[in-house]
């Protein structure tokens, strides 16, 4: 008997925009049964109990389930423009403070609205503008264990994204759930588009496959972190997929693609994505 798989939308879609009840109907009208939320404050105001009351009604009329929230990563997102960054793994103790404070908040949305999985990263991104020390393994250890003490009672599980900089590479995350965490509520989130952009996305998929407990599906051309839908870029997807059903992962699939034209079009090719990826899974 084939196996049914969940597939989700990250809110990410809408990312340069407030989030509404419209997006989640559309998210919903094609047939996804999740979402992530993408914790900014100028997408979605995670610090209001109104907001968060409003995206529980939202949820409901769309029948999705709030599956993750992806922890903040900047102070706000607009005209396609980062704010400040936040990180949990500055070595700074007052920019680490603010970072963790708002994923703090960002976590407590849990007590209005269960979810499963709070998505976070270790770190900026690696550029050609990086700081040498900037990513530190001790401030991330740090602020993940206190993350996951708070995590507990709510019944989240943190899930640290492999991202393109040296504490997020699938073996050094291995190597921090497996060694330097201390907490069992903890996995790793492979966001597919950075693993391709790193290297080997087979290889990734197998090295983190113990502590897979989540994903963020899209697609590049090997260069730059464009969030395209999959089969728009250059991973390979029929033996990426084969991975995927080897190391048994059967947990949600979730589309973090960008916006590329209306949002309603994204989502109808996605829908098209899915069927032909259900098509992979069954060969």
């Amino acid at each position: 008997m084939a196996r049914t798989r969940i597939y989700g939308v990250s809110t990410h879609l809408y990312h340069g925009q407030r989030l509404s009840r419209e997006h989640l109907l559309e998210i919903g009208a094609q047939g996804f049964e999740s979402v992530e939320l993408f914790a900014t404050r100028t997408h979605f105001d995670y610090h209001s109990q109104t907001s968060i009351a409003d995206l529980g009604g939202w949820l409901s009329e769309a029948r999705l389930a709030l599956h993750a929230v992806h922890a903040p990563i900047g102070e706000s997102f607009a005209n396609g423009r980062w704010g400040p960054a936040l990180s949990i793994a500055s070595p700074d103790p007052e920019a680490r403070r603010l970072a963790l404070d708002e994923a703090e908040r960002a976590l407590q949305i849990a007590r209005r609205l269960p979810y499963a999985v709070l998505v976070v990263h270790l770190g900026l991104p690696k550029t050609s503008q990086s700081v040498p020390g900037e990513n530190s393994r001790d401030a991330a250890r740090r602020s993940v264990e206190t993350l996951a003490r708070l995590a507990e009672p709510l019944g989240v599980t943190l899930a640290v994204e492999l991202i393109p900089n040296e504490l997020s590479r699938p073996a050094s995350l291995v190597h921090f759930v497996e060694k330097l965490a201390d907490t069992a509520r903890l996995g790793i989130c492979l966001d597919f588009g950075h693993a391709h952009i790193g290297g080997d996305l087979v290889d990734a998929i197998e090295t983190v496959s113990e502590h897979l407990i989540t994903t963020h599906v899209h697609d590049n051309r090997g260069r730059t972190d464009d969030h395209l839908l999959p089969f728009d870029g250059t991973i390979d997807w029929p033996a990426a997929l084969t991975a995927v059903q080897k190391v048994g992962y059967d947990g949600v699939l979730l589309f973090e693609v960008g916006g590329q034209g209306p949002t309603r079009a994204t989502l109808q090719r996605l829908r098209e994505v899915r069927g032909r990826m259900e098509k992979m899974f069954t060969l």
